[in-house]
């Protein structure tokens, strides 16, 4: 069923609270140096504004692990968002306790409130599983997600990025607020129509395109793929296990030797489904991890001494060609070392080859983190249909899995 939005209910007169990821980077300065998760909160923020509502935002920044850490303070936030949205933002020095209560109490229908760093809390990470176990860990995460609850009227997620965290302010918060509506922003309806409708009703061809490190951070979601997908290009260090299941050397290439068998299994798997798995069939390797070290392109065995850095020109024809008629992408994970030049070939021509396929009629979903970041600095953000702002939790979306905290929000 589908989820309610905030423009599903009515919010005239209520505080709403609403749970943001506003986990921006920040320089040693405590300037904001990229204010785009900011930017993408503001029309659910506005909606809730021009509709006669108050907000109070809250969101995390960085592990401060339960502690008060000054360069980790959401104050930047709200003085960009002041800026944003022409108005000043409250801000609250903690996000439970008598000051907040009050701050969140005098608030009037236009005004916004922000809470501080919600992980200066311990009691915001604790897992649901050691609150089970432990009558002490839950009455303690209980009281403080019972404390923010009491705040708002209204329960909007717009996060995303932490819709696979069991944080307090991602389950707990909603479950204190049963009877109330418990809702989806903007950004979170577009993430799971997105997402969601591109991996279960894709057109085909659909083409999955799996890079990075390692094997294991995405085992399940080739496994939740072969059944989807007709084709998926495997580029990155995650490559190379899949050559040595092969009997394919590679030298000093990144491996996880204890996925070896596991990659053999999977290249079986996708034969008996009928989906293709490509890997590249050239790569370039260097004997040094640094930008423009010296480097050659080699097809099959890598000598002992070198390691693989980028997939090579033929595995980047034989990447764009299977992408050129593609109808439906989902990509995650760079073909390189995309942040050294000249190892950021494979993943900028495969970026092309995607933004192309799009301006041909495909949907294309970049799933965060690396891979959002080629697109975004190669300036074809506009180009594809979809970023994710979710990294890890757009993988475990990909992987099938379900987010409690979304799951308890209101049906239409």
């Amino acid at each position: 069923m589908a989820k309610k939005t905030v423009a599903d209910i009515d919010v005239n007169g209520k505080k709403v609270l609403m749970r943001c990821d506003f986990n921006v980077p920040l320089d040693d300065n405590q300037n904001i140096t990229s204010d785009d998760r900011i930017v993408k909160a503001l029309p659910t923020i506005k909606h809730v504004l021009d509709n006669g509502g108050s907000v109070i935002l809250m969101s995390h920044l960085g592990r401060p692990e339960g502690a008060v850490v000054a360069k980790m303070s959401l104050r930047p936030v709200a003085k960009r968002l002041s800026e944003l949205l022409g108005k000043d933002v409250v801000f609250a020095n903690d996000c439970i306790g008598a000051d907040v209560e009050a701050k969140a109490s005098a608030l009037q229908p236009g005004d916004v409130m922000l809470l501080e760093n919600l992980r200066f809390r311990k009691e915001e990470t604790i897992k649901d599983k050691a609150a089970k176990e432990d009558a002490q860990l839950r009455a303690a995460k209980d009281d403080f997600a019972k404390q923010i609850a009491a705040l708002g009227d209204a329960y909007v997620c717009d996060a995303f990025g932490t819709a696979h965290r069991d944080n307090a302010s991602m389950y707990t918060v909603p479950v204190m607020m049963e009877g109330k509506d418990r809702v989806s922003g903007f950004l979170i309806e577009k993430e799971l129509k997105f997402l969601g409708e591109t991996v279960d009703n894709a057109e085909k061809p659909f083409v999955a395109i799996l890079g990075g490190a390692k094997v294991s951070d995405k085992l399940a979601v080739i496994e939740n793929l072969l059944r989807k997908v007709d084709s998926i290009l495997i580029g990155g260090a995650m490559a190379y296990t899949f050559f040595k299941a092969q009997g394919i050397t590679i030298g000093n290439s990144l491996c996880e030797d204890d996925f070896v068998d596991k990659a053999l299994g999977l290249l079986e798997e996708a034969k008996d489904l009928g989906c293709e798995i490509v890997l590249p069939v050239d790569t370039v390797i260097a004997k040094e991890f640094k930008a423009n070290a010296d480097n050659k392109v080699v097809a099959g065995n890598i000598d002992e001494g070198w390691e693989g850095l980028d997939i090579g020109p033929e595995s980047r024809k034989l990447f764009v060609g299977k992408l050129s008629g593609a109808k439906t992408i989902v990509w995650n994970g760079p073909m390189g070392v995309f942040e050294l030049e000249p190892f950021d070939a494979g993943t900028k021509a495969v970026a092309q080859a995607v933004a192309d396929a799009t301006s041909k009629g495909a949907r294309s979903v970049i799933g965060g983190g690396d891979s959002a970041s080629a697109i975004v600095n190669m300036g074809l953000e506009d180009k594809v249909s979809h970023i994710s702002t979710g990294g890890g939790a757009s993988l475990e979306f990909l992987e099938g899995k379900k987010f409690k905290c979304l799951d308890i929000l209101d049906e239409k």
